[in-house]
């Protein structure tokens, strides 16, 4: 006698259409954080030799900001190696979440550095403390615009293509370089122009560029541990799913470990439909997710018995 739904309540992985690329994903992402660390690194010393030749806590505390992405790119490379790590018993998801831990990292460096631009800033204002070689301080002003909104613009470019947020909010960051050397390049500019309160008021404003991204960026690394996930993905995921001949009613859930987007989805049917049906049931509704939502990477499917 075959068992039908409403004696068995089964719970399947189904496997999705668009195969995800692993290998090349994390070859692409390990690329964009050595090329960026690389293009900061370079960017950042000569902006910290110049801020200390001139004296501009601006351009200081752009260059301590832009090294700072050094050290985030090192945090970053850390997640995507620990992510890698097989699934085990202890971990049965592996350890996909390194990579969004990994972002509580990017965001404790841009506090760090917004408290180090504001007390420099701060005290050369209480100082009055003066800027020289202004020439020298607006060229390594527009190096670091320049310098980062390539960087930013090429992380950018991979996190989305590869869906990591870690990646995006160190492109983030990497963008909040390019506005704070904008700041740093204004108030040179008016020191230029004979102020010479330009610079450390500059220097404010660049700390508070930086609390802004450092709130954006520690909100988003939050909403994802917390397993937080757009409203449209459940919208998609039970549209998907309710089109399936035979499904009456779908309630999906969904949540992000690292760069997988993990869909549960329960669906109500006919209490008399047989187990072996269920399965091919999963089966199509696994085809309507990868159609509706190309982005899952994991799909759980129960079959649950509908009310008579």
């Amino acid at each position: 006698m075959h068992k039908t739904v409403a004696q068995r309540d089964p719970a399947s992985a189904f496997p999705l259409a668009q195969a995800r690329d692993d290998a090349s994903e994390r070859r692409q992402a390990n690329r964009a954080v050595a090329v960026s660390a690389i293009g900061l690194g370079v960017t950042g010393l000569i902006e910290l030799l110049l801020a200390v030749l001139t004296g501009s806590v601006g351009l200081l505390g752009d260059a301590i900001h832009n090294l700072s992405d050094v050290s985030t790119s090192a945090v970053v490379f850390l997640g995507f190696r620990l992510s890698r790590r097989p699934p085990t018993e202890e971990y049965p998801y592996g350890m996909e979440r390194a990579e969004d831990l990994a972002g509580i990292g990017i965001a404790v460096v841009v506090w760090a550095s917004a408290a180090f631009a504001g007390y420099e800033s701060v005290r050369k204002l209480i100082e009055h403390g003066s800027t020289a070689f202004v020439g020298a301080g607006i060229a390594g002003a527009v190096l670091g615009i320049t310098g980062n909104q390539l960087v930013a613009r090429y992380k950018l470019r991979v996190g989305k293509r590869i869906s990591s947020a870690t990646l995006v909010a160190d492109a983030r960051h990497s963008w909040l370089d390019a506005l704070s050397s904008a700041g740093a390049l204004a108030g040179l500019i008016v020191v230029a122009l004979g102020q010479r309160w330009g610079d450390p008021v500059a220097g404010l404003a660049v700390t508070l560029f930086i609390c802004h991204v450092g709130y954006e960026v520690t909100a988003d690394v939050m909403h994802r541990l917390a397993d937080g996930i757009n409203p449209d993905v459940i919208t998609r995921a039970e549209a998907a799913a309710g089109s399936v001949p035979g499904v009456i009613h779908a309630h999906a859930r969904a949540r992000w470990t690292g760069r997988t987007l993990r869909v549960e989805i329960e669906g109500w049917v006919d209490p008399d439909l047989p187990a072996r049906d269920s399965d091919a049931m999963g089966h199509l509704v696994a085809e309507e997710i990868s159609r509706h939502l190309p982005e899952a990477g994991s799909l759980t499917w129960t079959a649950r018995a509908a009310p008579v």
